[in-house]
């Protein structure tokens, strides 16, 4: 019988009993120390990689990254059809001071941060890596997990006692949950691409299940790497050895995590589930520097605003970028605005952050990109102007139809689209944005999906670089309209509120105004271009294209059991005119 071994035997755990953890070895500046533990304050023990500088004096501040995916995973190798598209497209990430070997996916590089004198710790995430445990994600035990794993940083004796926290995506949603639960060392933070409100802005779009997504994240990056799993290919590169530590009983392995595929399915409101995940802004004081890609619709974009908009902390900074998800927060100029920031809250260096503009950002321009630094969102020269669609001319602009007239699509095959004309000087559209729409169905549902575009004077479309999607539309909104109550004390012109605690079916053919939220962008439509609304029942596809980017990158909402076609396959229409002005609110830069 195949023999596994038992809990105290387990790496992490048995150095827990020790002294003195395993021995750390050198590379060159490098101290390196691994497989770390960290005690947890209900007896487990969490696994980590500590980097520290070789030959600085006196104490450095630790900067902690907390992952699911692997502290000791390769990134060269677990993450090979991201990271390719990094070096081909960013070369200079790994040349100099730096050749990626400590990288893992989504960790600050220690390469590019221990020069400088800081610290660099990596924790596996309970349940997976070298951490034994329960795996749920994003749970509130993982949050005070993180909070453990803080204080114990703030104490060891090269800690400075001044905490940082910085990594992208899962690693910056958990700066945001852990950031409210106020960690004593918790000086500085910057959440670099993370999600906010766990059910608007990840699980369901719009009341609409972000399915495609959270299976992929399921299948290829968590279950892979749960601790124990003898059947990982995740290979530590330096020992050679499976990355999830000491294999256990495989009939153990499904009941030690819970799938968030499943979770996605079974919570269709927003819950006590996704309230205990959604931070309570108020109680988020913590310095931070919160980095947002416009590129990222479906996933972080919205989050990283909407973190620095309602988070009490009394020093913050927004800041919006372009470029891929994994790549941006490596790029040498993000490294610098990092170490700036953290220089003055973790070090106590005179270099004037204090005196920087709360928002700083990229603006989109198909003739070049450029920054742009102001005092705040949205921006103060935002004049909110009102796009009327009319049905008749397929058209919208600042004047009203006089006429009553509709148009019509098939929800699952079919998409419309409302023109600007050309815009007579260059136009900047840079904030939040909705739709007002007066919309009826053939069904008792129907799923609205919006598609901000922008075509230049010939009809070709303007696409940028998005966070996954290397074909992305200027911005996309979502809506249930059985969901479509709104919270007037949370609701502005510019950006709905939808409580989604409940669902009022449609009665066929009858005529409902609903309100879609449009997350935030960043467009100049030069003299001649124009702007297009897409309306649709399913996701965005760009025509001809193929595979799976198509417009609406991974983020897709295609399970057949939250969109049965009997339900969501009708005939949808659109109303415009007379007393039904449907219409678009974007923010002009005056």
């Amino acid at each position: 019988m195949r023999s596994f071994a038992p809990p105290a035997a387990r790496e992490c755990e048995v150095k827990a009993m020790m002294t003195i953890p395993g021995g750390p070895s050198s590379d060159g500046d490098l101290i390196v120390e691994k497989d770390v533990p960290i005690p947890m304050s209900d007896g487990h023990v969490l696994c980590c990689n500590i980097f520290r500088p070789r030959h600085v004096s006196g104490k450095v501040p630790p900067i902690l990254a907390f992952t699911p995916y692997g502290k000791d995973s390769d990134v060269a190798v677990d993450f090979k059809r991201y990271w390719d598209i990094v070096l081909r497209d960013h070369p200079e990430i790994v040349r100099g001071d730096s050749d990626g070997r400590y990288l893992t996916w989504e960790i600050p590089d220690p390469q590019r941060w221990i020069p400088d004198g800081y610290a660099i710790v990596v924790i596996d995430a309970r349940g997976t890596g070298k951490s034994p445990g329960f795996y749920e994600m994003m749970s509130p035990l993982q949050t005070r997990d993180f909070y453990d794993a803080i204080e114990w940083a703030g104490v060891q004796p090269w800690s400075n006692g001044k905490v940082g926290l910085l990594g992208v995506s899962y690693l910056a949603v958990k700066q945001w949950q852990v950031a409210a639960l106020q960690p004593p060392h918790l000086a500085a933070m910057i959440p670099w691409e993370g999600l906010f409100d766990h059910y608007r802005d990840f699980y369901r779009h719009g009341g609409i299940f972000s399915s495609a997504f959270l299976k992929l994240l399921w299948d290829t990056q968590i279950a892979v790497n749960q601790n124990g799993n003898g059947t990982s290919p995740y290979r530590d590169r330096f020992t050679g050895e499976r990355s999830t530590g000491p294999e256990i009983n495989p009939k153990l392995l499904p009941g030690n995590l819970s799938n968030v595929y499943s979770a996605g399915q079974q919570h269709p409101f927003d819950d006590a589930y996704f309230k205990l995940r959604t931070p309570v802004a108020a109680r988020i004081k913590t310095p931070f520097l919160s980095a947002g890609n416009w590129g990222g619709l479906g996933l972080h974009l919205r989050g990283n605003i909407t973190g620095f908009t309602e988070a009490a902390s009394p020093e913050k900074w927004l800041e919006l970028h372009t470029d891929t998800h994994f790549a941006s927060m490596y790029l040498p100029q993000a490294v610098a605005l990092q170490k700036r920031f953290f220089d003055y809250f973790l070090k106590g260096k005179n270099n004037g952050f204090h005196n920087e503009p709360p928002v700083q950002l990229t603006i989109r321009d198909p003739r070049g990109h450029y920054r742009r630094k102001a005092d705040t969102w949205p921006l103060p020269r935002t004049r909110w102007d009102n796009f009327y669609l009319d049905a008749t001319t397929m058209t919208m602009s600042t004047d009203r139809p006089a006429s009553p007239s509709s148009t019509a699509y098939r929800a699952l095959e079919d998409e419309i689209i409302f023109l600007t004309a050309p815009f007579a000087a260059d136009s900047e559209f840079t904030g939040p944005g909705a739709a007002k729409l007066f919309v009826s169905s053939s069904t008792t549902d129907m799923d609205i999906f919006v598609t901000l575009r922008a075509f230049d004077p010939d009809g070709t479309e303007v696409v940028f670089t998005g966070a996954n999607d290397p074909k992305a539309p200027v911005s996309q909104g979502w809506l249930r309209a059985s969901q479509r109550k709104i919270d007037p004390a949370r609701s502005t012109p510019y950006r709905p509120y939808h409580p989604h605690d409940d669902s009022a079916k449609l009665r066929p053919e009858e005529v409902y105004e609903v309100d879609v939220e449009i997350w935030p962008t960043s467009i100049v439509c030069p003299a001649g271009y124009r702007l297009g609304l897409t309306i649709g029942g399913k996701d965005f596809e760009r025509p001809g294209t193929k595979g799976l980017m198509k417009g609406s990158g991974l983020f897709l909402h295609n399970d057949s059991a939250d969109r049965p076609a009997a339900e969501f396959g009708g005939v949808n229409r659109i109303h415009t005119g007379a007393d039904r002005q449907s219409r678009v609110v974007l923010p002009y830069i005056a």
